[in-house]
């Protein structure tokens, strides 16, 4: 990489004036932005701190992007032609290095979700919308002897990491806890292993990478002026903060005219990721970003019933089925659990209109327009 303009000790992040806002500060790195003026230094807080697993930390790479978009490093990442691809295979697998793990959400999210970051020192590079596998350290207990399966996570960066220098990869994980049925306790035996471990890191721990893997989520740049339509459910975000920050954070070759609509769904208002991120965008690029919220636990739909994306996806039917004719992208994040109601929601908007959902549909991955990543 270049290191000509990175002369800075510390990083700068924006001023934010809301005074609940509660942040940690980057890894310790050098970062250049084309204008200083709405930029102030944070002192660094100690990510080594014991912490409480419920303890409320907004992410450290929750940066507000002012309209003078941040320099990026080695722009040679920009030059491939396809995109790398199972660089690492779960038989030799990459060791990276954490950097940090901090709590994205509120006091009142049901469950933990924590950002990630981790070391590759710029030997795994990936592109916006791939996913990694991680190996969690033991064996596996169905197989004594040999690791553990691989778990895929979409990555929640873009190809240049939270620290701008291609180094670093961002994964957005939500912890998974079980709990007894008869006794409402939590039984740590069947917690989620990988998401339990990714999320107990300690910056400096070793943590085994494969991949980078994917293409069906990949951003489509050979259109400038296109529109892509967005739609997560919690962790699904991940993919997204890659496109938007690529779209509207990073001074990359590519410059984006188009529209980026978000819809997010959340059970609560604590349960929101990157929301500040994503507001800043809204407030920036009001012509080229639009961001919907469906909060389960807070809204109510016009039936009266929970807000679900869905019903979202519903409020504005018919302004998405019209960018969808005129060519828009359109992307599914989330919990497999979420596609049976949409897809529902959708069939019911094209009947309406006249449409055969399953001939549109055909047509929509025909041309590949329709993108889906569920797990």
């Amino acid at each position: 990489m270049a290191h000509s303009a990175l002369s800075q000790v510390s990083v700068t992040v924006p001023l934010q004036t809301d005074s609940s806002f509660r942040r940690s500060t980057f890894k310790a790195t050098s970062v250049t932005f084309s204008d200083r003026s709405s930029w102030i230094s944070i002192p660094p807080i100690d990510l080594k701190a014991p912490r409480s697993r419920n303890q409320h930390i907004v992410c450290m790479s929750v940066q507000q992007a002012s309209k003078a978009k941040v320099s990026v490093s080695p722009l040679s990442l920009e030059d491939a032609k396809e995109p790398p691809l199972n660089i690492y295979k779960p038989r030799e697998p990459y060791t990276a290095t954490i950097v940090s793990v901090e709590r994205l959400v509120g006091p009142k999210a049901p469950g933990e979700t924590c950002h990630i970051v981790i070391d590759h020192d710029g030997n795994l590079p990936y592109w916006e919308g791939q996913s990694y596998g991680v190996i969690p350290p033991g064996e596996n207990p169905k197989k004594p002897g040999s690791p553990h399966n691989v778990r895929l996570y979409s990555i929640a960066s873009t190809r240049y990491g939270d620290s701008f220098d291609g180094k670093t990869a961002s994964l957005c994980v939500r912890r998974a806890v079980y709990y007894d049925p008869e006794t409402g306790k939590e039984d740590p035996s069947k917690n989620g292993v990988c998401s339990n471990f990714l999320c107990d890191s300690k910056p400096g721990d070793k943590v085994k990478i494969t991949g980078p893997s994917g293409k069906i989520m990949l951003l489509p740049e050979d259109n400038p002026n296109a529109t892509h339509i967005m739609i997560g459910t919690g962790t699904g975000v991940a993919p997204f903060r890659g496109y938007l920050r690529r779209m509207f954070m990073e001074s990359v070759p590519t410059k984006f005219n188009g529209l980026a609509w978000l819809f997010l769904g959340v059970a609560n208002t604590d349960s929101l990721l990157y929301d500040d991120e994503f507001t800043k965008y809204l407030n920036d690029y009001p012509g080229n970003f639009r961001y919907d919220r469906a909060l389960s636990r807070e809204q109510k739909n016009n039936k009266g019933g929970k807000m679900y994306v869905q019903d979202k996806i519903e409020e504005y039917s018919d302004e998405i089925f019209k960018l969808l004719d005129e060519g828009a992208h359109i992307y599914f994040c989330g919990l497999k659990g979420m596609m049976p109601g949409i897809q529902d929601t959708l069939k019911r908007v094209a009947e309406v209109r006249g449409e055969s959902w399953e001939q549109k549909l055909s047509q929509l991955k025909k041309n590949k327009q329709w993108h889906v990543e569920v797990y």
